[in-house]
């Protein structure tokens, strides 16, 4: 057990065990050793490796049960296997933390994902991808009005949601995947907020669709990419919107437009242009006109205008800080759960007006 966590922080930290074992101040076949459990570190290698590895020693010693599904990678072809495998370490780590702490809290705290009644079966076409956003929509609430913080909204429903960068970059969007049954969406930190965005809604879109697909959009990986593309444009932006933003016909619209239509609904000019063409605002050939003037203009790799700002999940810090205040885990388990020392978790507390005093906390 100690081996496969040594492993994982390892693979999480992209360093090899020749780069461990250097920091470490022992031999690579001493990490080989302590990976299949042929041998234990020691204390103070042990001390040196968390602080190579940037966890807690606790981190070592750590027992969830925790069952992820296949993860299904929104990426880049140029995504090595040891990049991926980095990244899956890295979401199991985040993962644990947080089923570790539904573990000590009641049930009833803990939300559980469904996917809303009423959804067809079997979905053969676009037009039906579009009625299944509206029908989530309006599941949810949310009308035909733009949605302001989608992770917030996603986490809400019960699918947990992380952030994660490191040095891949560029070269993966995100990925879906199922932990405990339950599912858990991670997007990479490193992109602009539309983009963000619209990988989170295509993730969405791979839970409500997948096993639903037949007809055209049946059959294949890359049919599935597809309809989940169409679903998160759909679900970001609905077609009563588009046509009530642009109209019901254009030849052309203005890059202002787009650029206002961005910043209210969250989702990229590029993207806006695709629903558009998809709401029959403009035709096929229209909007291929307007990204042949984006390409030209070199827009389609970094837009005009202000960026949108990153999504930044809270859930699982927010609940950290509820079962602090409800008294179900200690400061310092608090401090572990969110891989903080105790004195930069202290200082946290203290700047968001936390840590009451002992008359504050008697009189509640």
């Amino acid at each position: 057990m100690l081996g496969d966590r040594i492993k994982q922080a390892r693979i999480a930290a992209g360093l090899s065990q020749e780069a461990l074992a250097k920091q470490a101040g022992v031999s690579t076949m001493a990490i080989s050793k302590y990976e299949r459990d042929a041998m234990n570190p020691g204390s103070e290698v042990l001390l040196k490796m968390a602080g190579a590895l940037h966890v807690r020693t606790e981190y070592f010693f750590r027992t969830v049960e925790l069952d992820i599904s296949e993860p299904d990678f929104r990426k880049d072809k140029k995504l090595t296997l040891s990049e991926q495998a980095r990244v899956i370490a890295q979401m199991r780590e985040a993962v644990e933390r947080w089923v570790e702490l539904e573990d000590l809290t009641p049930t009833h705290w803990s939300k559980t994902f469904l996917v809303p009644n009423g959804l067809k079966d079997e979905i053969d076409n676009f037009d039906d991808i579009e009625d299944v956003a509206e029908c989530i929509r309006n599941a949810w609430g949310l009308g035909t009005q733009p949605i302001s913080d989608l992770s917030d909204l996603l986490e809400r429903q019960g699918i947990k949601v992380f952030m994660l960068s490191y040095d891949a970059g560029k070269r993966w969007d995100g990925l879906v995947a199922k932990a405990n049954g339950q599912p858990v969406v991670v997007v990479g930190s490193d992109w602009p907020g539309d983009r963000q965005r619209f990988t989170l809604a295509h993730e969405l879109g791979h839970l409500v669709l997948h096993g639903r697909l037949s007809g055209q959009l049946g059959g294949d990986e890359d049919k599935e990419e597809l309809a989940c593309h169409r679903f998160a444009g759909a679900f970001l932006m609905p077609k009563s919107a588009v046509i009530e933003q642009f109209g019901r016909k254009r030849s052309w619209i203005e890059p202002a437009e787009l650029l206002h239509a961005k910043l209210e609904w969250g989702l990229s000019m590029s993207a806006t242009i695709y629903r558009a063409r998809d709401a029959g605002v403009l035709t096929k050939a229209n909007a291929g006109k307007m990204f042949g003037f984006f390409k030209k203009n070199k827009w389609l790799a970094k837009e005009p205008g202000p960026q949108l700002e990153p999504e930044s999940p809270s859930g699982f810090e927010q609940f950290v800080y509820r079962a602090l205040a409800e008294d179900k885990i200690s400061e310092s388990k608090a401090a572990e759960l969110m891989s903080l020392s105790l004195v930069k978790f202290r200082t946290a507390r203290r700047v968001a007006g936390g840590e009451p005093d002992d008359n504050a906390a008697a009189d509640q």
